[in-house]
């Protein structure tokens, strides 16, 4: 990014990026590495630089969010941990009452680690589940079982730290409707304030995606896989949890304020190894491989490998495509608020069409995805990528 200051708005969010895993799982696709042998210290302290100068660029005021995120933050000593977030609380303007996430994985997250977090303002985890069935854990390369998890949770529960999240994924190889209903009879059992599913999607580069090829990877169909969506669905609302966004439920104030600011098109820093940020009118990532991001920060450069500035067109493409994803939809006067024309006079005929075919609703003047709609969110989305004019 060019070295003039950019106006940006009072208050943005950070996604900080940690690359370092103990153990690379069948299905990820995010940019890490083995951790050891690796440099983590130089890591954090060019980590630390890249937000000194992000911030120059483009100052803000506060951070709405923070989000640790990776890779597996947890998997850093306790000793790095402090430095990541002395540094974090020293050169992002963060207020406590504002939401500080970090992910982790059951078994890595000791008393200590969570001592340190708690003491930098952190105050919600996130952690990877995936599956409460052991040899469904073991299929997709989890290091962890399922009673490491509640192992971890007795930890968390022992901190004070209540607020928690749960990642789980269906449409796994080899699993059966009735393990993913045990899993989410047993995740529902932690009474937890949230809960993501997804999907599994097989990436690119990913040992899964290799094993398909192959022909050695055998997935539940896509009846299947619609079966356990609606499971899902129905068990998280039965048990009280709001079904806020197409992949994640939480009791009434507990949403993912974080993850809001990607769906709500907001502004927010991506800071690390293949991070991705969104800043003035420009979407960029960083340098994904370790020692091509070590290296321009070296010499106190940023680390952006690409950027690209979005046109109004595009702007409002992803208003739709990212709102859309809410229960709550697409606000006609949030977007009139946001971009200076009308909702129905950018999209009137597509919205027309897909409420003709029920796969849309209105209601006071909020545009969302039906039942029907929420199985077809792609074939929904896609249709707001048709070329407009500016």
């Amino acid at each position: 990014m060019e070295k003039t200051t950019q106006s940006v708005n009072t208050s943005v969010s950070a996604y900080i990026h940690i690359p370092f895993c103990e153990h690379i799982c069948y299905y990820c696709d995010f940019n890490k590495v083995f951790i050891e042998g690796q440099p983590v210290d130089e890591y954090i302290d060019m980590l630390i630089r890249e937000m000194q100068l992000t911030r120059q660029l483009y100052p803000a005021d506060k951070m709405e969010t923070i989000y640790i995120g990776g890779g597996t933050p947890t998997a850093l000593s306790a000793e790095q941990l402090d430095k990541l977030l002395l540094g974090v609380r020293r050169e992002l303007p963060f207020d406590d009452r504002n939401e500080f996430t970090v992910e982790a994985n059951p078994g890595d997250l000791t008393l200590e680690k969570l001592r340190v977090l708690q003491h930098y303002g952190v105050n919600r985890l996130s952690m990877g589940v995936q599956s409460f069935d052991d040899r469904v854990l073991k299929k997709i390369g989890r290091r962890h079982s399922s009673q490491d998890v509640f192992d971890t949770m007795k930890v968390i529960e022992s901190s004070g730290l209540t607020n928690v999240s749960i990642d789980l994924i269906y449409a796994l190889p080899n699993q059966s409707l009735a393990s993913f209903e045990d899993t989410l009879t047993k995740a529902l059992a932690l009474d937890l304030p949230h809960y993501s599913l997804y999907s599994l999607i097989l990436e690119n580069k990913t040992m899964f995606y290799n094993w398909m090829r192959q022909g050695r990877l055998r997935l539940p169909g896509e009846d299947t896989e619609s079966d356990m969506f609606d499971m899902a669905i129905d068990r998280m609302v039965q048990a009280g949890k709001h079904h806020y966004e197409i992949s994640n439920f939480a009791d009434a104030g507990k949403e993912s304020r974080h993850n809001l600011v990607y769906w709500d098109n907001e502004h927010y820093y991506g800071l690390g190894a293949g991070a991705s940020g969104y800043l003035g009118q420009k979407r960029y990532k960083n340098h994904g491989p370790i020692q091509h991001y070590l290296e321009p920060l070296r010499h106190h450069c940023l680390p952006v490998v690409s950027e690209e500035s979005l046109s109004l067109t595009n702007q409002m493409e992803e208003e739709m495509f990212l709102g859309l994803r809410k229960a709550a939809g697409v606000s006609s006067l949030r977007f009139q608020q946001k971009f200076g024309r009308a909702l129905t006079e950018v999209y009137g005929d597509v919205l027309n069409d897909l409420m003709a075919r029920q796969l849309l609703a209105e209601k006071d003047g909020a545009y969302f995805l039906t039942k029907q709609g929420l199985h077809l969110g792609n074939d929904v989305f896609e249709q707001f990528l048709i070329e407009q004019t500016d």
